[in-house]
């Protein structure tokens, strides 16, 4: 008897960057990969709507890694239902509750604020990792007629590219793409024999500084910084960009590059994060391995200090001359780095520098493209302090790297162009298809695709 074939339906993370959700079919199987929050602005009740299928009906859930925009709603998921396997990496697995658990105190403030219930509980985040099962890289698990492997995408800590093997043919789905050579992962594997691709366009319409290059200019920007006197604010994600900028610090603090002023990690889920980063470094590059044999802490310096409390963050106002904070979120959507900006925007002494993408509409996009005048939190600041921005620490490949990786994974009979703004994904198809003749779509959200 002649089977269908599989087929795919995008159901979020098209058209916009964050919310990773698509469904993969085959005979009586549901395969989900990532259940993201979108992020942005006025996204909360969008991210709480009914799913567009039915939950309870879906058999495997895969993650790719542990941003919130790949996770954010699973425990929304179980709330509507799902009681299937989840499946990812060890590393992700250990992560997922920091994020998850930072992720619900957010969600529930927005609750309490727009007068809505809040989506999910504790319970839900607890049942989640009872369902969660972890394989590591390069290890098959096999599922009856199909099977699936996990690559190292070089993004994050854990994070993997789930290559199934359904209905005669290799489906891989990228996640995220590490900008390898990366200051802390191994770079990101490359594919073979794959027939259908699914995979990010992030920066699919630009490129990035080179290493040298970002690590100069972080330098030349805290050095200008401390000359005026002012304080150097850095919006950060706090899982695997906060961990480089630290890392990066340590390197400019400990070769006397930059003066030993006091830095502030004002985060606690970035200090939780950064404690599970320590325990991990059989993951980190061979370089990092070798640093790590003299330097026992790759992420400590001197006059680092961490901020756990609200008290402490408070106090950070009361330390004079010049100063850097580090505080999420990294798009300043919320987090105590929304306190800070409003401390000190208004004076040309101090700077912002942005290191990671800024989403349309969110208030670090708006405080980038130039806006003088903001609203935080209901106050009126006018923004007079400088503008910086780093594209380079992006933890996301850029335009030409993407080319590369799937120059490097030819022939493939399909690549589907997702998790990107519109403009980026658009211009990654043309360049597919002008420059390797390959042939690539960008979807549509909500439709069904044929692997055939």
């Amino acid at each position: 008897m002649e089977h269908k074939p599989p087929r795919i339906t995008f159901w979020s993370g098209v058209g916009e960057v964050t919310g990773a959700n698509f469904l993969l079919e085959y005979l009586d199987e549901r395969i989900l990969v990532d259940c993201g929050l979108i992020q942005g602005k006025n996204v909360h009740k969008q991210n709480w709507e009914k799913f567009p299928y039915d939950p309870s009906s879906i058999d495997y859930l895969f993650i790719t890694h542990a941003h919130i925009d790949h996770i954010g709603r699973i425990p929304f998921l179980l709330r509507k239902g799902f009681n299937g396997e989840i499946w990812s990496t060890p590393q992700t697995k250990e992560l997922a509750p920091h994020m998850l658990r930072d992720a619900l105190y957010i969600a529930t403030e927005e609750a309490h604020r727009d007068g809505s219930p809040v989506p999910y509980e504790e319970k839900d985040i607890d049942e989640a990792l009872r369902l969660w099962k972890t394989a590591p890289y390069y290890e098959v698990i096999y599922f009856g007629e199909w099977s699936v492997l996990f690559k190292d995408a070089g993004h994050i800590l854990g994070s993997a590219m789930p290559i199934f093997s359904i209905g005669g043919k290799n489906i891989a789905f990228t996640g995220d793409l590490g900008n390898s050579p990366t200051p802390l992962l191994r770079d990101t594997d490359f594919l073979e024999n794959i027939d259908y691709l699914v995979m990010e366009s992030v920066y699919g319409d630009r490129n990035h500084e080179g290493l040298d290059t970002r690590r100069d200019k972080l330098q030349e920007i805290i050095i200008r910084s401390i000359e005026r006197g002012g304080t150097l604010l850095i919006p950060c994600f706090s899982l695997e960009r906060t961990q480089i900028l630290l890392h990066e610090l340590n390197h400019l603090v400990e070769r006397n590059s930059i003066p030993k002023i006091p830095v502030f990690l004002d985060s606690p889920l970035a200090i939780r994060v950064t404690e599970i980063y320590r325990r991990e470094g059989a993951d980190f590059n061979k370089s990092v391995q070798k640093e790590q044999r003299h330097d026992r802490d790759i992420f400590d310096f001197p006059n680092l200090n961490l901020t756990l409390s609200r008290r402490d963050s408070a106090e950070i106002a009361a330390t004079h001359g010049p100063k850097i904070i580090i505080a999420g979120s990294g798009m300043s959507e919320g987090g105590r780095v929304r306190g800070h900006e409003k401390a000190i925007l208004s004076d040309d002494k101090n700077t912002i520098l942005f290191i990671g993408y800024q989403g349309i509409g969110t208030l670090g996009r708006r405080i980038m493209d130039g806006e003088r005048q903001i609203v935080i939190d209901g106050t009126t600041v006018g923004v007079r302090a400088n503008i910086e921005s780093i594209l380079g620490y992006s933890s996301h490949k850029d335009s030409d790297h993407l080319i590369e990786f799937v120059e490097k994974a030819l022939p493939i009979k399909q690549v589907f162009v997702v998790m990107g703004e519109p403009k980026a994904s658009l211009f990654l198809v043309q360049k597919l298809r002008d420059e390797l003749v390959a042939n690539a779509i960008y979807p549509e959200r909500g439709k069904s695709y044929l692997l055939e």
